[in-house]
């Protein structure tokens, strides 16, 4: 009898186990990852944050032995992929890409539901410049002479971005303080049809990344006149940091992160950070990253990430907040 009730009491207590290993958010890092993870991408294919998906994601995958399937989800400002990454299990299997606007500006301009809390921050994993390119025609040569043509036709100089609320309108923002100048923004569903905007003289300049821009200025379809580092960057070599051009002080660069769901085990969140740590040092990556426009800067730790991005993310929404920038 009591062989029986020990017996019982060993097959109870395994049942016990293999339920609690079966819930959402129940795994550990030793088994983790059994399957193939999705990764979340808020922007169309061909561009900045896809090209950082596609790399990191192959690296990763043959790190952890499984593949990484980068599942591209536009519209709305990248929302609609951080809405589903916010409503996934929080298991190790649906990862994210995202950026500073996680922070406030989705939640301002889409009227997101999501918060900051609804994700695990993990690593930011590259930083980039933009560059700032006019239109041919103008003869502009340095962004100096940018700014005194723009104060000389004061409500005459429109500029593109890929939309609003993202990278390249925050700079045009912030690069309106700087000069005093007023300008007409003018969104368009993307980077490369903003750029095309400049070419063709539907406006005269645009903030945009290097991928979209450095194929058309290194052809001399539009005019590249600085770029947004505080020091020239190797990304985009030959061309001034504005800050060194007539614009002391100004900085400016986006970034993505990889993110989990709220709740994902501090065990897999730990091995993910590790692996991408290990993935994104590696050089021939990094010199991949870097010939498409992006630099590699992975963060200290989980913790300081998330810290750094909170800051950032908040210094983007008052950006916003104080030019007054609404959805139409």
């Amino acid at each position: 009898m009591k062989y029986l009730f020990a017996q019982a009491g060993r097959v109870a207590a395994t049942a016990a186990v293999a339920a609690l290993a079966a819930l959402p958010g129940i795994a550990t890092a030793q088994d983790y990852p059994s399957r193939p993870i999705r990764l979340l991408v808020g922007y169309t294919p061909a561009g900045a944050a896809d090209y950082v998906a596609r790399m990191f994601g192959e690296a990763l995958s043959k790190e952890l032995g499984q593949t990484v399937l980068v599942d591209n989800k536009p519209g709305a400002g990248s929302t609609l992929a951080s809405a589903a990454l916010a409503q996934a299990a929080p298991d190790g299997y649906t990862l994210g890409l995202a950026t500073a606007t996680l922070y406030g500006i989705d939640q301002q301009l889409y009227k997101a539901r999501y918060k900051a809390t609804d994700f695990t921050p993990i690593t930011r994993l590259t930083v980039s410049p933009l560059i700032l390119a006019v239109n041919k025609n103008l003869n502009i040569a340095d962004v100096k002479g940018l700014v005194a043509r723009a104060k000389a036709q004061p409500g005459k100089f429109n500029y593109s971005s890929s939309g609003i609320g993202g990278s390249p309108h925050i700079a045009g923002l912030q690069f309106e303080k700087a000069t005093g100048v007023h300008m007409t923004h003018v969104p368009y569903k993307g980077g490369a049809p903003a750029l095309q905007a400049v070419a063709a003289g539907e406006v005269e300049l645009s903030f945009g990344t290097a991928s979209s821009v450095l194929p058309m200025g290194t052809q001399g379809i539009v005019k590249m006149i600085g770029v947004t580092t505080s020091q020239p960057s190797a990304v985009a070599p030959g061309l001034p940091a504005l800050a060194q051009a007539g614009l002391p002080g100004f900085e400016f660069t986006f970034w993505f992160g990889l993110y989990g769901p709220a709740g994902l085990p501090a065990e897999i969140r730990d091995k993910l950070f590790a692996a991408a740590s290990k993935v994104m040092a590696d050089p021939q990556l990094r010199a991949k990253l870097a010939s498409n426009g992006s630099e590699v800067s992975t963060s200290a730790s989980p913790a300081e990430f998330g810290k750094w991005a909170g800051v950032d993310g908040k210094s983007a929404l008052e950006r916003i907040a104080q030019a007054g920038v609404k959805l139409d």
